[in-house]
């Protein structure tokens, strides 16, 4: 029975770190702070490319923020080969997914240059700007709407527009 209740408990943490609301916070969140890139991180370890879309994209925005923490170059670079790669990934399979489009706009918006991973940046922009007004969730709306206000890669008219004013 013991081992029956901590099945269940594991079972409700696992899944409720997952919920997409709450993804989308720990997401928010570690662009605070190690400890919290870290947590996100972990929280996103058991997602695979078989899952939804949008958490493969946080997956892999959470293993290319990781990345900036590694101990070497290579080690930094590799992560964030592989997080971009989870995230084209993601992409690749739903184009039209405003979601994935804002967590790529976010990773490239904070990339160094050299790295070069910044082709998309406008495209996303546009995107996101012409399908905002058809996101259904008020949850993803907030998240977008609380990232734009706040990003360099917005004028200040497209933010008006976003934020109603």
């Amino acid at each position: 029975m013991k081992y029956l209740l901590i099945s269940i408990a594991f079972f409700f943490t696992h899944f409720q770190s997952l919920d997409l609301a709450n993804v989308r916070q720990a997401y928010k969140d570690a662009a605070q702070s190690p400890e919290k890139v870290e947590a996100f991180y972990n929280s996103m370890k058991s997602v695979s490319k078989t899952d939804n879309m949008a958490l493969v994209g946080y997956k892999g925005a959470s293993i290319a923020l990781k990345a900036r923490s590694g101990k070497t170059l290579k080690d930094k670079k590799d992560g964030f080969i592989e997080g971009v790669g989870f995230i084209e990934f993601a992409i690749e399979k739903e184009s039209n997914n405003i979601e994935l489009r804002f967590i790529r706009l976010g990773i490239q918006e904070n990339t160094p240059k050299i790295l070069k991973y910044n082709q998309a940046i406008e495209t996303d922009k546009q995107f996101i700007l012409k399908q905002f007004k058809f996101i259904s969730s008020n949850n993803l709306k907030n998240h977008l709407k609380d990232y734009i206000l706040q990003s360099d890669s917005f004028t200040s008219e497209e933010k008006s527009v976003i934020s109603g004013r």
